[in-house]
């Protein structure tokens, strides 16, 4: 298999996340804005919610076996600014995994911190390639950051992959604290229905 197979299939998860970005964030903007989203697609955000750290670690460990054969296969040199990137990313496999085996719930208080990071450096190594001249570098000149080793469609390099892929671990982060949240209020409310039935009876 070809380098512009495996990165045209890469661009393409890429795109798929691009599109999941735009229809989560745009449900949460209208439940913000309506109080509440369609009926009909209710039963689709519940799954999203409930696959949610499975699909964290794919996404995690899509993204960090990626960059693995764009520099052990491929043979792309990473940059510094790359380094920094899979230092933000490369734990969060573990993180998903680990919170996906326990059912933690909570796992974007760990994740959160780290694509926060990752997300910004990836950004500022987009805006290097596509502006070298406007950008201060903060790169060695053995592996320049400018150099643009990947693009596809017009506007997907590999920083901008690395970036909807941390992206996609955030939101994926908050959508599995999502279900902690409404099992707890679910929880709260047959406390309180418990005491108040108890109440009646005394």
């Amino acid at each position: 298999m070809s380098v512009d197979v495996v990165t045209t299939f890469l661009a393409l998860l890429a795109v798929l996340g691009i599109i999941f970005l735009l229809a989560t964030w745009g449900l949460g903007i209208l439940s913000r804005v309506r109080g509440s989203v369609p009926d009909a697609v209710v039963p689709l955000r519940d799954a999203f919610v409930e696959l949610a750290l499975p699909l964290g670690l794919a996404v995690a460990l899509t993204t960090t076996l990626g960059s693995l054969y764009l520099s052990e296969i491929a043979k792309f040199p990473p940059c510094p600014l790359c380094w920094y990137q899979r230092i933000c990313m490369y734990p969060n496999v573990v993180l998903f995994a680990v919170a996906w085996w326990r059912r933690d719930r909570n796992v974007r208080f760990y994740v959160l911190p780290l694509v926060a990071i990752g997300a910004v450096i990836a950004a500022y190594h987009y805006l290097l390639e596509r502006f070298p001249d406007s950008v201060s570098s903060v790169c060695s000149t053995d592996v320049p950051c400018e150099t643009v080793w990947v693009w596809k469609f017009h506007f997907l390099s590999i920083p901008g992959m690395a970036g909807i892929s941390f992206l996609m671990l955030g939101t994926l982060a908050v959508l599995a604290g999502r279900r902690g949240e409404g099992e707890a209020s679910s929880g709260d409310t047959v406390e309180r229905q418990a005491v108040e039935l108890e109440e009646v009876l005394s």
